[in-house]
């Protein structure tokens, strides 16, 4: 699995995740939504080990960034809340930080 899909399949199920306890404990849905969420956090785990890196804290970091944008588009499909320029702006600059991160040259 490439580094792209894993982080974006990762980011996917982590918000779902969240997402499911913020409906049950949050707009007042129904404890049953917990299973699914728990099912896709498990799943983000497991997606964020798949991550081509040498270091977790480095995977996880470079995460952070595909994060917020994902959490970002998940605000306007699913929540129906059109992100503004500055959190656009500040998704763009963490996405050039997770670049950074993920593709800068390493010495060993």
């Amino acid at each position: 699995m490439g580094t792209i899909a894993a982080y974006a399949g990762a980011a996917l199920a982590e918000i779902a995740g969240c997402f499911a306890f913020w409906a049950w404990l949050r707009l007042g849905r129904s404890a049953l939504w917990v299973l699914p969420g728990a099912a896709a956090l498990l799943l983000f785990a497991v997606l964020l080990t798949r991550v081509g890196s040498d270091a977790a804290g480095r995977a996880y970091a470079a995460y952070g960034g595909v994060y917020i944008a994902t959490a970002l588009l998940w605000l306007w499909a699913a929540e129906g809340t059109r992100p503004d320029r500055w959190d656009v702006l500040g998704a763009g600059l963490c996405l050039v930080g997770a670049a950074v991160i993920v593709l800068a040259h390493r010495v060993r």
